[in-house]
């Protein structure tokens, strides 16, 4: 162009600075030797200060492109940076160029800049449209000058200046530039290493916040959905997949996958013998390519992949699957991408077998809810539905398992016309196992009654002899000790009423004592008797009482005894005779619910810790 150029703005270096005039030395046209004037040194300084105060790289860049400006009057500048990995020249900032030339890449020894980041020399052309090695990317520009940033005797970029005029920079406009860049590549050095470590920071915060809400994620399916939401606060991927290895470690199937913006919904299938995310498992180590159409391992799924980066996910020693992110531009993913993804996998992983064992243990308590619901079913259909009525005495029955399935056994065996044997035991333990062993005892015991060749309401046939109290107590505990169980054991209060003479036989073998409340006193029954199913060739004692009209005789489990308030205080036998007296006129049924609701009261908000079973006998 014919115009002369714009008058440069105002800055703080505008007439401070004057270059010595070296048009007449050789050494003009080599900065690298040029002597250094006294201004020179006056220039470095304030130059220096000025692009001290920031280490933002972005203003540090327009900062330079002024501090040019003040002494070199151009129409276009460029600081275009080296990456190191690609050995190509990146524009990372510009005035006066298109946006088409803002997103060039320059391979290093291509163009001007090109041969500036390879000879490390500068350059400075009159007439650019005579050099065979210039670019023309815009076709108005005559004269360019380039000179090479060096930072501790590595290149780091090139600062480029171009003017519409031919011959218009001069030896002491190189002379200037270059000592420019003398100080402004370990600036830019210095703001590069201040973003890299406050960028490493804000990942480290980052991987931080993702590990602790991830550890929070026990459905193995959201999981999977928010791993893949927080990883593009690290890494903006287009596509994503995550995949587990099937139960033989052969195959690894797709759990979640993500394509532009959409959960994409297809689920494959891929052996780990084929395969880029096979490779990953096979060789236990990220697996980053930079243009997957020149791999021959990859499997065309996406044909708009270009770069896939996959990561493997260990959990005690083992993979379980891979992280796979894959993206629409070649190269796009680099060594810093996978660190990160490298780091935060193995937080991945853990969250991901959490979620499987939280599945798995739910799935084993829906089983076993079923199977303690089951389980109370056959309890409940082993207990008698009622108890007996005779012509002087009516009975009642009131149970409470601590669980849903106790360990309290009850039962009404009948022995013959008039007679009844009372029966109430308590199983070491509680829950299934407690009741599966009440089960086998009341079982043998039923057997030893001949409960199965004389169904309720019938007699025994004839010639049987049933086994009265202690009798029926030692063979409980012989065949206890047959079927022996390390830890079981089985405390049992086995009484026989006589209707006919209003007697009750009793028999203890370490159940709680059963209270007899006449006229109001109430004394304990003193039967005991060692455990059943704990000592061999044991036997019992018998005691008879003969009853009287209105005696009201009460058989509790340690459940109702050993139930505690909140101030840990104890129900007691004092209480529950106590309230036997008060009670002693109503009928069976009506103390037994008063005697309950008692211990309920008592209790308040505290749980139960053991099966409450009651049974009284009331004389007519």
């Amino acid at each position: 162009m014919s115009d002369a150029p714009p008058s440069p703005p105002p800055h703080e270096f505008e007439g401070d600075y004057r270059p010595a005039d070296s048009s007449a030395s050789p050494a003009a046209l080599d900065p690298i030797n040029a002597r250094i004037e006294p201004a020179d040194v006056a220039y470095l300084m304030r130059l220096t200060d000025a692009l001290n105060t920031t280490l933002d790289l972005q203003t540090l860049l327009a900062r330079t492109s002024e501090l040019v400006r003040a002494l070199i009057p151009y129409r276009i500048f460029a600081i275009f940076l080296l990456n190191d990995r690609s050995h190509e020249l990146r524009m990372r900032f510009q005035i006066g160029h298109t946006p088409q030339v803002e997103h060039t890449r320059v391979p290093v020894g291509k163009g001007v800049v090109g041969q500036v980041a390879l000879t490390r020399q500068p350059i400075l052309l009159n007439d650019a449209s005579t050099e065979e090695y210039y670019i023309n990317a815009n076709p108005d520009v005559r004269s360019e000058l380039a000179v090479p940033l060096i930072a501790k005797n590595r290149l780091i970029g090139v600062m480029d200046i171009e003017s519409e005029q031919p011959n218009f920079f001069r030896p002491e406009h190189l002379h200037v530039l270059t000592l420019t860049a003398s100080r402004i590549a370990q600036s830019i050095e210095n703001a590069r290493l201040y973003a890299r470590v406050s960028r490493q920071a804000q990942t480290l915060e980052v991987l931080n916040e993702i590990a602790v809400e991830l550890a929070s994620i026990l459905d193995l399916n959201p999981l999977l959905e928010r791993v893949g939401q927080l990883l593009r606060r690290l890494i903006d991927y287009q596509m994503f997949t995550i995949m587990l290895l099937d139960e033989k470690g052969e195959t690894l199937v797709t759990r979640y996958a993500w394509r532009f913006g959409y959960v994409h919904a297809p689920i494959r299938r891929v052996p780990i013998s084929s395969g880029l995310v096979g490779a990953a498992v096979r060789e236990w180590r990220p697996i980053n390519v930079p243009d997957v159409s020149q791999d021959p391992r990859y499997l065309p799924m996406n044909p708009e992949t270009r770069s896939e980066l996959i990561v493997p996910l260990f959990y005690k020693g083992r993979v379980i699957g891979v992280l796979d992110l894959e993206h629409t531009r070649p190269g796009f993913f680099n060594k810093e991408h996978e660190g990160m993804l490298t780091t935060l996998a193995s937080q991945i992983a853990i969250a991901i077998e959490n979620a499987r064992l939280y599945q798995a243990v739910h799935r084993q308590e829906r089983q076993l809810e079923k199977d303690i619901a089951m389980a109370r079913e056959v309890q409940l259909r082993l207990l008698p539905n009622e108890a007996p009525s005779h012509a002087h005495a009516d009975m009642a029955v009131r149970f409470l398992p601590a669980r849903t399935i106790g360990g309290d056994l009850y039962d009404f065996l009948d022995y013959g016309p008039n007679r009844t044997a009372i029966v109430l035991g308590d199983v070491s333990g509680k829950a299934a196992p407690a009741a599966l062993f009440a089960a086998l005892v009341s079982g043998i015991m039923r057997a030893a009654a001949a409960q199965t060749g004389a169904p309720a309401g019938r007699s025994t046939p004839a010639g049987w002899e049933q086994p009265e109290p202690a009798a029926m107590l030692a063979l409980l505990n012989d065949a206890l000790q047959e079927r022996k169980l390390e830890s079981q054991y089985v405390t049992m209060l086995f009484a026989l009423w006589n209707d006919e003479n209003q007697t009750l036989q009793v028999a203890n073998s370490g159940a709680v004592q059963p209270v007899v409340c006449r006229a109001g006193q109430a004394l304990p029954v003193r039967a005991e008797g060692f455990p059943l199913g704990m000592f061999p060739d044991v036997t019992y004692e018998e005691f008879s009482v003969a009853t009287q009209p209105g005696d009201a005789i009460v058989f509790v489990s340690d459940g109702i005894l050993d139930a505690e308030n909140e101030k840990e205080e104890m129900y007691g036998q004092d209480r529950l005779a106590g309230l036997l007296c008060e009670s002693r006129d109503l009928r069976a049924q009506e103390i037994a619910d008063a005697i309950l609701a008692d211990v309920i009261r008592f209790q308040g908000t505290r749980d139960r810790f053991d099966d409450e079973t009651i049974i009284v006998l009331h004389v007519r």
